[in-house]
């Protein structure tokens, strides 16, 4: 199924990790945020554990080995195009993630990591949603 335009909403997850007092960010490389900030993440695969793809997501993006501690949050992410049709349709899963190994590295569908403070996400240009999902993981609030 293509995620653009798709015939169903697609379910996909996100990581929270945090380290030191920042959070990891993933410069994506493909649309639909193709070079915006974001935590890293993907699509479920068929058969696959929303767990077990989060776990792969972080290591093929951000060469990290992880271990989801938390559901924080289940969200849509609904983008449409100029005539107001959805081009994209997430329901994504949100899990605050503890770093068990590995070395931050970008790996594939990004194109830069970065570690920031949660007072920079704004500054990154993070989507308000995904700010609002980090603090709550992290904040409790």
């Amino acid at each position: 199924m293509s995620r653009e335009y798709p015939e169903r909403p697609l379910l996909g997850v996100g990581a929270i990790i945090e380290n030191q007092g920042r959070i990891l960010l993933v410069r994506r490389a493909h649309p639909p945020l193709k070079g915006e900030w974001s935590i890293p993440g993907g699509l479920v695969e068929v058969g696959e554990t929303t767990k077990a793809a989060i776990t792969r997501e972080v290591l093929e993006e951000a060469g990290l080995e992880i271990e989801p501690v938390k559901l924080v949050e289940v969200f849509e992410r609904i983008l449409r195009d100029e005539d107001s049709r959805v081009q994209y349709h997430f329901v994504l899963i949100d899990y605050l993630c503890k770093i068990i190994g590995g070395s931050a590295k970008a790996g594939s569908d990004v194109d830069e990591i970065r570690w920031a403070k949660l007072d920079e996400l704004e500054a990154c240009r993070v989507a308000p949603e995904t700010c609002a999902v980090v603090r709550k993981a992290i904040l409790g609030n």
